[in-house]
């Protein structure tokens, strides 16, 4: 079982930059993949930002150019840098991992989300 939290989050004004991260901790496992995903309120869960073993990066059309997603193997930590924040950014914004496998996860756990507010 691999344990999934978020950390990060916080009111920050428009335009403003924010860090957001993701620990994974357990026992004899290994992260394949990761993924950021938010849901504002009244809307579904949306991906943002994914990253496998190439260590290539896929973004949704809304965030290209504003965040970046990178994680550390060795301490088992994913990071999503925000910049340039915008009103309809704010929204619970939930890490994903995949773990197991030998190519592709084989288990997917998510964290309780953290919260990412905007201010005009």
């Amino acid at each position: 079982q691999v344990n999934v939290v978020e950390s990060g989050g916080g009111l920050v004004q428009a335009g403003g930059s924010l860090r957001l991260s993701c620990a994974a901790s357990g026992s004899r496992f290994s992260i394949k993949t990761m993924a950021w995903h938010r849901q504002a309120p009244g809307k579904q869960r949306e991906l943002v930002a994914a990253i496998g073993n190439t260590e290539r990066a896929n973004y949704a059309d809304y965030v290209k150019g504003r965040f970046t997603i990178s994680r550390d193997k060795a301490k088992n930590m994913g990071y999503l840098q925000i910049t340039s924040l915008k009103p309809e950014d704010p929204a619970v914004y939930y890490c994903e991992v995949g773990t197991g496998g030998t190519v592709l996860p084989t288990r997917r756990d998510w964290g309780r989300g953290t919260q990412v507010t905007v201010s005009s």
